[in-house]
């Protein structure tokens, strides 16, 4: 969250289009893990970026070294960016 989550939703917060594409991306990642059939956890999202990051490896894919330019257009980042705004709704552990 702190190396992607905090300073991309930042971004989003300045860019419309960054913000939408975000929007699609959480959508497609609830649709892939059925959350009408079961809850959104942590677990599920970690589990979830994980796969993404290791299918990115695989594909040749390495992550942006320094400050990351949102105004790329990196899929695996913004993919990763909305696993981190699904993350911020989930509930606080008790």
């Amino acid at each position: 969250m702190s190396s992607v989550g905090t300073p991309g939703l930042d971004a989003a917060t300045q860019s419309p289009g960054l913000l939408a594409a975000v929007d699609q991306h959480a959508a497609g990642i609830r649709d892939s893990l059925s959350v009408d059939v079961r809850p959104l956890t942590a677990v599920l999202l970690a589990a979830y970026a994980e796969g993404v990051r290791d299918a990115a490896f695989t594909h040749g894919w390495r992550p942006p070294v320094g400050p990351i330019d949102w105004s790329e257009n990196d899929w695996v980042m913004r993919r990763l960016l909305a696993v981190c705004a699904l993350a911020r709704t989930l509930p606080e552990p008790s």
